[in-house]
């Protein structure tokens, strides 16, 4: 449809005939339609998403287990022996002061900063560990050893 245009003057517009309005819209069954099946999309897919943010805590926590694992083996490069159990993961980040003080120690340190684990607590560490030269874990979203779960306890045993 052309509308002509002279002047100022503008041809009113032209009503919509029958084949026009007909396919003017969607219709009330095209989206019932719609809404049937992405409900039926969600109901498949919701349930499997949910139980994915725990997966997701744990592998972060196993991803930050082995940086710091990296960071701890460096300082023994340096140094000669790992951090003690007193020094802590502190050791990484600022230079210790507690004895055996080291004497290589990184002018930069080894880590920029010491991560908290997905829950919000700082990382556990142990030298001697119980699982090896030194143990790096958290204690899960309960805070407490042990559990099963989300709650389960991660450390560097158990990262590959």
């Amino acid at each position: 449809m052309q509308r002509r245009i002279t002047g100022n003057h503008r041809e009113p517009p032209q009503p919509l005939d029958e084949d026009d309005r007909a396919d003017a819209g969607f219709s009330l069954l095209e989206l019932m339609v719609v809404v049937v099946i992405l409900s039926i999309l969600a109901l498949v897919i919701v349930p499997r998403v949910i139980d994915r943010p725990d997966q997701a805590r744990a592998a972060r926590a196993q991803s930050d287990i082995a940086a710091i694992s990296s960071a701890i083996n460096l300082y023994r490069l340096d140094n000669f022996r790992y951090p003690t159990t007193e020094q802590g993961l502190a050791a990484l980040t600022t230079r210790p002061t507690l004895q055996p003080v080291p004497a290589n120690w990184a002018s930069n340190g080894y880590m920029d900063r010491l991560p908290q684990d997905p829950w919000g607590q700082p990382y556990q560490y142990l030298a001697p560990g119980v699982h090896g030269d030194f143990d790096v874990f958290t204690y899960g979203a309960d805070g407490v050893a042990g559990g099963s779960g989300a709650d389960a306890d991660i450390g560097s045993w158990s990262v590959e």
